[in-house]
């Protein structure tokens, strides 16, 4: 079992939702990241998603692509961010708080420019389980999946309310980790509800496929998922947009969390 399907099942095993949140790496500055990190590492997250900024992100909404042009104002390197981990996790620098599993959510672009088989070691090096890259169809992600397979990562699939069962499952049988169900035909933000369709994609992808279903994309509080029917309720959650815009406002990480937590 993958390390990222493991999370989910140890969250699932005690009667809850894997919880992941969504960060746009370096967001709002550098200092507020790191401790926007280690106070969701600490707090309970089972998965951190770290997003990797570009300037053509076609599935982020407003509110992550605004994060993203900041971000990459400020001067952000991928190599940046990935050394930082590592010296995290190699004792160079303020250790992990918790052991959240960590995945970067990123374009093809930014990956090959810095080379596949280096963002794959470097990543592996820095405690990264995997990676989503909405903008690669499952077709086409070979290369992609051999170069982060040979150093232990998973490429995660997306699927989404137009995807079939049947591409459900092709996309399930070439995937590890978990399946990235997104709930809506646009892009990510806050949704005052689940759209209507989403109970029927949960249900497609649950026959589809044995790996563990994230949902994301309009995530903002728990109580949305309260609306699915049980068996369409998905093994892990994601919310990003809402954090980013909480964390702006001046907000902590560690608070929002509690949110999805009870604590």
């Amino acid at each position: 079992m993958h390390t990222l399907e493991a999370k989910i099942r140890e969250a699932n095993a005690k009667g809850r939702p894997a919880l992941i949140p969504f960060l746009t790496a370096h967001f709002p500055d550098r200092a507020r990241f790191w401790t926007a990190f280690d106070e969701l590492d600490a707090g309970g997250a089972d998965i951190i998603e770290i997003g990797v900024p570009f300037s053509d992100p076609v599935a982020d909404g407003p509110v992550v692509e605004d994060a993203s042009r900041r971000v990459l104002e400020a001067g952000f390197r991928l190599e940046d961010l990935l050394a930082e981990l590592a010296d995290r996790r190699e004792g160079r620098a303020k250790p992990r708080a918790g052991d959240a599993a960590l995945v970067l959510m990123g374009y093809l672009n930014p990956f090959l420019s810095y080379g596949l088989d280096r963002l794959a070691r470097d990543a592996a090096r820095a405690g990264v389980s995997g990676c989503i890259i909405p903008d690669v169809p499952n077709e086409e992600a070979g290369p992609v999946r051999e170069a982060l397979a040979a150093q232990g990562l998973a490429l995660i699939p997306l699927v989404g309310p137009n995807t079939s069962e049947e591409r459900m499952a092709e996309c399930a049988r070439a995937g590890e980790g978990y399946m990235y169900v997104v709930s809506v035909m646009g892009v990510t933000g806050e949704r005052a509800a689940l759209a209507p369709q989403v109970a029927a994609t949960m249900g497609r992808a649950r026959r589809a496929s044995a790996l563990p279903l994230a949902l994301g994309f309009g995530l903002s509080r728990p109580e949305q998922l309260d609306a699915l029917p049980a068996e369409a309720r998905p093994d892990a959650a994601v919310f990003g947009s809402a954090l980013l815009r909480h964390l702006d406002e001046g907000g902590s990480a560690g608070e929002f969390l509690r949110r999805w937590t009870g604590a």
